[in-house]
């Protein structure tokens, strides 16, 4: 009984002991943890155009349509298929033999009506005197005038008449009403050209420059003005053409609005871009894809589309950093997207740091340690 007396006193000293022990071999009270890490931006304005890809044909700046104007057997013809013609240059020689001969007997005419008005004039010169004294009557004075005016309007008439026939003579060498590059020629030597022909001698196109026709949805022509008021103003904005493989053209077109038309069948604008082709790179009917702008702001806010969170209801929202390095939350209006950002319209002032890398994993009103965002480069492809 002794013994379970001195073991219930000795009990409490136990626990006291034990307690003591595990306090000293327990862990210390932990204190708050660091900071997150956060990648971040500084929003800064800075201008930014945006264009729309589109296919488009290219057509001739003139083209010109080599038809006879008079019918004939071809003698000649005085050209290269497929090269370089200068305006006014010799085409085509048709046998000028038949209009030469009708020239020259126009010319017979003419001299003919010249010596019958020569006649004329003689003749009442001869009765002026006569009439004033009575020696006759002034009906035959009347007739002589008369006579001599007649000769007049006839070798006015035959005049004109050989005008005609000489201009037949130079249609008989057909030239080209414009410079440019010539296609092949339908009819050779031998061939008769024949005013009614539907089908053309030839074409002549005009190439050092090209038009580009481009469609697009009548919607966004409003959009195009601005964006070329805003970057060429009246002298047109700058479009880049790109070929079918990808490449950029080294040439830079000029978006003409005086050439914008409604096609009334689908109702797609046809916007006409203007390009110098010095090269002759651009052939007519090629497609080709021309950048058309859209979009010229000079101070626009533009952030990494990784930095912008979509919420269940359809809200967008960005995390920035304040003054005292603590997470707000921000809603944003988006605008267009280029090269991996987006366009804030509103939500964002100049000189704010935006999260770009690390918002998932912090909280509003949580303090952060922010870093400058460093955008990975896309690794190398091996050639």
């Amino acid at each position: 009984m002794k013994m379970f007396d001195a073991r219930r006193r000795a009990a409490p000293l136990l626990c006291a002991v034990a307690v003591l022990a595990l306090s000293a071999c327990g862990e210390k009270p932990q204190g708050p943890p660091p900071p997150a890490t956060v990648s971040v931006v500084q929003v800064a304005p800075a201008p930014v155009a945006i264009a729309d890809e589109l296919p488009g044909r290219v057509v001739a700046y003139r083209v010109a349509e080599i038809r006879p104007q008079v019918g004939g057997i071809i003698q000649r013809r005085l050209f290269e298929q497929g090269s370089e013609v200068r305006e006014g240059q010799p085409l085509f020689q048709i046998n000028s033999a038949p209009f030469r001969a009708d020239a020259g007997s126009a010319a017979a005419a003419v001299r003919r009506a010249e010596a019958t008005l020569s006649r004329a004039k003689v003749q009442e010169q001869r009765l002026v005197s006569l009439v004033k004294s009575d020696a006759i009557s002034g009906q035959s004075f009347d007739d002589a005038v008369a006579a001599r005016q007649q000769a007049a309007a006839d070798l006015a008439q035959t005049r004109a008449e050989l005008e005609r026939r000489r201009v037949d003579v130079g249609f008989a060498t057909i030239r080209s009403p414009i410079s440019g590059r010539i296609d092949q020629a339908v009819l050779t030597e031998g061939g008769l050209a024949n005013v009614s022909d539907t089908n053309p001698l030839a074409t002549v196109q005009q190439i050092d420059r090209v038009y580009v026709d481009v469609r697009q949805p009548a919607t966004r022509l409003d959009a195009v003005r601005d964006a070329a008021r805003a970057g060429a103003g009246a002298q047109g904005a700058p479009v880049d053409i790109v070929s079918s493989t990808g490449r950029v053209y080294p040439v830079k077109g000029r978006l003409l609005f005086s050439g914008v038309s409604v096609d009334p069948g689908t109702g797609e604008v046809i916007a006409r871009v203007e390009v110098p082709n010095s090269d002759r790179t651009l052939l007519p009917g090629m497609f080709v894809r021309a950048r058309l702008p859209r979009l010229a702001m000079p101070d626009a806010i533009m952030v990494p589309l990784q930095a912008v969170a979509h919420g269940a209801s359809g809200e967008t929202t960005v995390k920035i950093v304040d003054g005292q390095n603590k997470v707000q939350s921000r809603k944003v209006v988006l605008g267009d997207e280029k090269d991996g950002q987006v366009i804030i319209r509103e939500g964002l002032k100049p000189g704010e740091k935006l999260i770009v890398e690390g918002q998932d994993r912090v909280q509003p009103n949580a303090v952060v340690k922010p870093m400058p965002w460093r955008e990975a480069k896309a690794p190398a492809v091996a050639r």
